[in-house]
């Protein structure tokens, strides 16, 4: 399995835009439920690269293969950056409606011109080696009064990209992957990968 990698999630959203840049290279794409006894610890780090880095190193524990972890979030402007790295349990769980729902009931007095936002990536790869590759990505927007679209994950119907006229929800993988946070954080990923991967 020399050309395996393993992507620390279970989100299938998530494992599908990996896959879709990765295997292009030649790399075959695992991700958590190819190992359902590992488990990962609560991310309590203080920032997106420390969340990515507990993933990273609990897997790598457990699996003597590379990994990459990431951890991905929404800053909000009128609220001083929140959810922030808390994203994915900003409701206090991992539901994305209801986390939307807490989204929209803390901005329903924001006005339209005041509800920028912007998405975060920190992708961390690490080798059994311990080699180690740190990208990031962000994208600006726009958080709309209302969910449009069905496709995406977590805030992806909330966050509109005046650029396309769309929200993340309503954009197809390839439309997706060029403006988004993953996907400029993947660019990063791919462009110094292969001196990467090659490494000792």
């Amino acid at each position: 399995m020399a050309d395996t990698i393993v992507v620390a999630t279970n989100n299938a959203g998530k494992a599908t835009e990996y896959r879709n840049r990765l295997e292009p290279l030649g790399i075959k794409v695992l991700t958590l439920a190819d190992f359902p006894g590992v488990t990962i610890p609560p991310e309590d780090g203080t920032s997106f690269a420390e969340n990515a880095q507990i993933k990273a190193d609990a897997l790598a524990k457990s699996v003597e293969l590379p990994i990459i972890a990431d951890d991905s979030g929404l800053q909000v402007d009128a609220l001083n950056g929140a959810p922030g790295i808390h994203s994915a349990r900003y409701a206090g769980n991992h539901d994305d409606a209801a986390n939307n729902a807490k989204l929209l009931q803390a901005l329903a007095n924001v006005p339209d011109e005041e509800r920028t936002a912007t998405f975060h990536t920190t992708i961390v790869a690490v080798k059994p080696n311990g080699k180690r590759l740190v990208v990031s990505g962000d994208v600006r927007g726009t958080i709309l009064r209302e969910a449009k679209g069905a496709d995406g994950f977590g805030y992806d119907p909330l966050f509109y990209v005046a650029k396309l006229g769309k929200t993340f929800a309503q954009m197809n993988t390839t439309e997706k992957n060029e403006v988004s946070h993953r996907g400029r954080a993947l660019d990063s990923l791919i462009e110094q990968f292969p001196i990467w991967w090659r490494e000792d």
